[in-house]
Order: structure tokens, then sequence, then C-alpha cells
């Protein structure tokens, strides 16, 4: 027995160094292809642990995950007015048929990250250029965004590749044309707010005339009313005047004569020349009589 247990050692770990170099593990974030003399032997998409023939088979692994390929440097793209603009995207990316995809670009994640950034930026030159620079600044982003995800995933997937997703971070005027289009806005912006001012003028003249009016016609009939008030109080107090001179004659006229004489004599510094036998007299003569 003794003699037999190096022979059952090295039989335990020949075992042992088979079964590690025969089994492997596949992660969930993770895509498995085994190959056998260089060719594709079976494709492994669900992780768990899996076998392989040592010594004449070897296995790869690819990321299942979402993948990002971001721009280092915004591109140069012209608009529909060959005006450049200053594009700062990225995409999202997965494998989708890793099989494909490592007939396509032999699974050197380089290589593919190249095709894919040529891809998008062929499907952004050719939206570009159908739109403004206004569509392309503030209009249409969404609408781009969606129209090259959708052309590129549609060329992408011949290589095994999904793009999830396109997006435009920033989209921005090169330094010598920004100077231009803010000079024109600036422009545009004095000429609309000139037209605004003007408007606002007539407007302004319309209400100040229209206020002047209304104050002519408010005084207008303010002033007719009041004369036609005076009028009336004028005629009442006529009336009763003649009313009341009618019914006593002579006490009115030696009223209105004691009257005078107040007014007259008010001050003792009054001068009035006047004739002796003036009728301004008469009751003044006739007050001793009236005594007797």
């Amino acid at each position: 027995m003794a003699r037999n247990l190096p022979f059952l050692l090295a039989l335990v770990l020949t075992v042992v160094i088979g079964a590690a170099m025969s089994l492997f593990t596949v992660d969930q974030r993770q895509y498995a292809i085994v190959f056998q003399l260089g060719e594709i032997k079976e494709v492994i998409t669900e992780p768990g642990l899996a076998f392989k023939w040592p010594l004449i088979q070897n296995v790869r692994v690819f990321d299942k995950r979402i993948l990002t390929l971001d721009s280092v440097e915004p591109e140069r793209f012209l608009t529909a007015e060959k005006k450049p603009v200053l594009v700062d995207s990225f995409v999202k990316w997965r494998i989708h048929d890793v099989r494909q995809y490592y007939i396509s670009v032999a699974g050197d994640e380089a290589v593919a990250k190249t095709r894919l950034s040529q891809t998008v930026n062929s499907g952004l030159r050719e939206e570009f250029g159908k739109r403004t620079v206004h569509d392309v600044v503030s209009g249409s982003r969404d609408k781009i965004m969606a129209d090259v995800q959708k052309k590129a995933d549609a060329d992408m997937r011949a290589m095994g590749v999904e793009i999830i997703d396109v997006r435009l971070k920033r989209v921005d005027l090169p330094a010598e044309v920004s100077e231009a289009v803010y000079r024109r806005m600036e422009t545009e912006r004095k000429r609309v707010a000139n037209e605004l001012r003007s408007e606002g003028a007539g407007e302004a003249e319309k209400i100040r005339a229209d206020a002047d009016r209304q104050r002519e016609v408010i005084v207008a009939e303010a002033y007719r009313d009041a004369q036609k008030v005076k009028g009336e109080g004028d005629a009442k107090a006529a009336a009763i005047y003649a009313q009341a001179f009618g019914q006593n004659p002579e006490f009115f006229a030696f009223y209105r004569s004691m009257d005078a004489y107040r007014n007259v004599f008010k001050s003792k510094s009054d001068v009035m020349i006047i004739e002796p036998n003036s009728d301004f007299f008469k009751y003044l003569k006739n007050s001793g009589r009236g005594g007797k």
C-alpha cells in the first residue's frame, strides 16, 4: 500500500490539474467563446460552470454590459448653410451577437470602437448637412440623435453590435463663426427692440390723444351742465326777486337803498361826490318825515 501511495498522489494531482484546465466559470456580465485549434467550437451566453478540453481548446470572454464610446475631441461638421459646428457626442453600445462580433473584428474592442465611431460620425455628418445652425443648436437635436441611432444600429448589427443610444453633449460654433453670429443676433435684437419701441410710442400717442379728447369732452359737458344749473338758479332767483318786488315795490326799493347805504358808508375814510338832490339820498331826505 505504501508503495502505491506516490502513484495515487500523482493520479489525484493529475485529476485536479485536468479538472482545473477543463472547467471554467462564465460570469453573468460576460459572453464566452470556446475555440478548438483556432476555430469557434461553442458560444456560451449564459452564466455558470462550463467545460472545455484541455490543451486543444481555449476560451475568450467578452463584455456583455453596455459600453460607452465617448469622443475625445469635438468633431467638426458642416450645416446646410455650410457653417461649421463643433459637436461633442457619446454612444452607448453593447455586443449583440458575440459570434458575429468576433468574426467581424476578431474580438478586438479597439477595432470595434473605430468602426463604430466612423459609422456614427458619418450619420451625424449626414444629418447635420440637412439642417441649419438654428436647427442643430436648439431645434432638432432630439430628431438628429434618434435618426443617427437608428441608422447606426442598422449598420452595426452586421458586426454583431447593438447601438443603444447616441447623445449630443454639446453643439458649439467655432470662435470665428460665433463672433459673426453674435453680431448678427445683436443687430437683429436691436432691430426688434426699435420696432417695439416705435410701436409702443405710437400706442402711447394714441392713448394720450384719446385721454385728451375724453378730458375735453368731460370738461365741456361739465361746463355745459354748470351753466345750465347756474342759469336755472339765476332764473329762479330772478323769479323770487320779481315776486318779492311785485308784492311791495316800495319796501323793496327801501331795502335796496339801505343795503346800498351800508355798503357805501362802511368806512369813515370813504369819500363820495354826488349831487345832494340825487335819488341816492331819497330815503335820507325823507327819514325825518317818517319820524314825525
